[in-house]
């Protein structure tokens, strides 16, 4: 692994960081890689990889007693969050950048969104946001969009006044991301973060039709754990 981006603050979003960032410490035993490199806003997120390693104090204590002789830690880039996309990260060779932008996903604060670009395709990962024109801008002629998905407009008369419509009123509802997707021209929208999850072929299905339904015309999936897509626009 290359580097790994923290899109913000959520524990279903870097609860497993720490776990990543000390198997690649252990591991430095078989393969002298060097620390992972962590990419994120500063605030809230920057916060949490400077902290991550303070509750395995004990365990970190024996593994340096008795098989490593340095301290874990982390090769953290830190970036301010802004409105416009600006790059935050590129590969020594050059090949790969990211950019990363600001989006809305409040009260959680210094959410981003990142757009991939490779020599072989484009891709925005969305993060955890409402719909908007950040992520519009950002996804302009991408050929994937990973993007969050909720069916918000589906749900609103059995969340009215429930907790249940706060949280869906900071996640990107199904059908104006539709139309978003196909402003930005997006070639493939796929969708993550299912809000509700869906059990059944058919309630994935209803997710594809809020797309549709808010004017996408590209290709959809909705993901599931593990769901692998091959990017390649050279063909």
């Amino acid at each position: 692994m290359t580097a790994q981006f923290i899109t913000h603050v959520h524990s279903d979003h870097l609860v497993d960081l720490a776990d990543v960032a000390m198997t690649r410490w252990i591991e430095q035993q078989l393969h002298r890689t060097g620390p992972l490199t962590v990419v994120a806003a500063e605030g809230g997120a920057a916060r949490f990889a400077r902290r991550m390693f303070d509750v395995f104090e004990d365990d970190i204590a024996v593994r340096m007693k008795h098989v490593q002789c340095e301290a874990p830690t982390i090769d953290l880039r830190v970036f301010e969050a802004k409105g416009t996309p600006a790059e935050v990260w590129r590969s020594d060779n050059g090949a790969v950048a990211v950019e990363a932008v600001a989006v809305h996903h409040e009260p959680v604060m210094e959410a981003v969104a990142y757009r991939v670009t490779t020599p072989t395709g484009i891709v925005v990962i969305s993060g955890d946001t409402r719909v908007c024109e950040e992520v519009e801008r950002l996804s302009a002629g991408a050929d994937v969009l990973v993007h969050e998905a909720c069916r918000a407009t589906a749900l609103r008369d059995l969340t009215k006044g429930t907790v249940f419509e706060t949280i869906l009123s900071y996640h990107a509802d199904t059908v104006p991301l539709g139309a978003l997707a196909e402003r930005a021209g997006v070639q493939h929208l796929v969708l993550t973060h299912l809000i509700p999850a869906p059990r059944t072929e058919p309630e994935e299905e209803a997710f594809a039709q809020d797309v549709r339904s808010g004017g996408y015309t590209g290709r959809v999936t909705v993901g599931r754990d593990l769901t692998t897509i091959e990017v390649d626009r050279r063909r």
